[in-house]
């Protein structure tokens, strides 16, 4: 107290200080928890939860002497007397809790105490409230007086709840989030960039190609913060620990060229980017992956807070795959369609390289197989032939089912005699087939011709063809119980 100061300064101070003060006095207080430790208490807290009645005989201890202006304004009240009157409305539910933790402080040997509590309007609203309190000095051995401030911190309290409502809110949708998403920090990567651009790298495209270790070096310098749950399922890993431990399993391979271009595109500018990349689940799987890329609003100068998206699409380019495999494939003998053969035949007709030989192929007697012994038998031939075909004919040359039973083999930059070999393969492969296959014997018709450059591709086709029917009526003719009359093409 100033030695100016005159009590009427002091009683109008405590009236119009902008937080609610109430004086109050708590020698009744302290002489019960004086009692208390004589009758042997060391833990109050311990003691005040053996009966529920003790925090009550504690609590009707404490006497309000006064309390101020913002006080009764606060909880609503038109006077003290009313206050005091219907203080059980005002401290009440959780304000017990609260209460023992101010009672331990004391109990402590503090002169005072600081706690957050709850107390409520007269008319039942709810109150966050700042309790700061001190033993006045002269009163240290009694403590007759008490002073206690009251700050409302209600629309504070509200407000982070609603950060921790809102924050909980955001990580759910993170940690639950039907795609698998990553929070990482690419700050170092934008800084070894930005130093290029400092030492006059203008073109980046032939600085990666040449120097291929900055790629490298940059996805080492990529720090991931978070990833959901989906991305532990889509990895195969036990825990985040696991995955961010192997990331060099997931990411590898393919993944270099990928990122290459993820960086091409940040040095143009390009900070929200989606491409499909191949990754790796930490059991091996190959993992075809859409991607989306983005550097967070608010990150743009320093990239350290980027998302990035990933959707599996590996059942879906497995499916893509398998069409275009049918597209181009027959099912039954697993060789090139008529589809595919047609297109070789237009781009060998254009391109070459020359010379283009062909090889016809028919199956003999697949028509009493499938008069005789049924269509599944005759079906049971043809993927013989086609089992055949596969072994016997490698890159670039290709082998195409045709027809019912006539296949063509395409053998670009390949002469009569590298033709004549392939044929005596396929006959060797045979052998092995029939040898392989008891009962009835695949027999095969072949006749070859080629195209030198400038000649009719289709012309050689024909005359393929022709050649074939010759070879498959001598057959006939040395093995005529294999045909019917009329039913077998000469």
């Amino acid at each position: 107290m100033h030695p100016t100061d005159t009590p009427s300064d002091m009683d109008l101070m405590f009236d119009l200080a902008p937080v609610s003060l109430w004086l109050e006095d708590y020698s009744q207080l302290k002489v019960l928890l004086d009692q208390w430790r004589a009758e042997g208490v060391t833990d109050l807290r311990a003691h005040l939860s053996t009966q529920p009645t003790l925090r009550q005989q504690c609590a009707s201890c404490l006497k309000v002497l006064k309390v101020n202006q913002r006080t009764l304004t606060l909880f609503g009240a038109s006077s003290q007397d009313e206050l005091m009157a219907r203080l059980d409305e005002v401290l009440r539910d959780e304000m017990a809790d609260h209460f023992v933790d101010e009672l331990c402080q004391l109990w402590d040997g503090k002169l005072g105490f600081s706690n957050q509590s709850i107390n409520y309007t007269l008319d039942g609203e709810r109150l966050n409230v700042l309790v700061q309190a001190r033993v006045l000095p002269g009163h240290e051995g009694s403590w007759a007086k008490v002073l206690l401030s009251l700050e409302d911190i209600t629309a504070r309290v509200r407000a982070l709840e609603q950060l921790r409502a809102s924050e909980q809110y955001t990580r759910q949708l993170f940690e639950l989030s039907p795609v698998s998403l990553w929070v990482e920090d690419f700050s170092i990567v934008k800084q070894l960039m930005d130093e290029l651009r400092r030492v006059g790298i203008t073109d980046f495209a032939t600085f990666i190609k040449v120097h291929p270790e900055f790629v490298s070096r940059c996805i080492q310098e990529i720090r991931v913060i978070d990833v959901n749950q989906l991305t532990l399922k889509m990895f195969g890993a036990s825990s985040k620990q696991v995955l961010l431990s192997q990331l060099g399993q997931i990411f590898r391979d393919e993944m270099h060229d990928s990122f290459a271009e993820q960086l091409l595109d940040l040095w143009e500018g390009k900070t929200t980017q989606h491409r499909e990349v191949v990754n790796y689940s930490l059991n091996g799987d190959r993992l075809h992956i859409h991607m989306q890329f983005a550097v967070l609003d608010g990150h743009q100068d320093n990239w350290d807070m980027v998302q990035v998206s990933l959707v599996d699409i590996t059942a879906r380019k497995k499916a893509e795959a398998y069409l275009e495999y049918l597209g181009k494939h027959d099912v039954l003998t697993g060789l090139r369609n008529r589809a595919f053969f047609n297109e070789e035949i237009n781009r060998l007709a254009r391109k070459g390289p020359w010379p283009v030989t062909a090889l016809a192929i028919d199956v003999n007697g697949l028509k009493n197989v499938n008069d005789e012994q049924g269509h599944a038998a005759g079906d049971a031939m043809l993927r013989r032939a086609g089992e055949v075909l596969r072994k016997a004919v490698d890159t670039p040359a290709c082998a195409c089912r045709v027809g019912g039973d006539e296949f063509v083999v395409l053998m670009p930059a390949t002469d009569p005699h590298q033709a004549d070999a392939l044929k005596e393969r396929i006959l060797s492969l045979l052998e092995l087939n029939n040898q392989f296959y008891p009962g009835q014997a695949l027999s095969l018709s072949m006749g070859t011709a080629t195209c030198e450059r400038g000649q009719s591709l289709d012309h050689a086709l024909q005359l393929a063809d022709q050649r074939m029917y010759l070879e498959k009526a001598r057959h006939y003719a040395e093995h005529p119980y294999e045909r019917r009359r009329g039913q077998e093409p000469l």
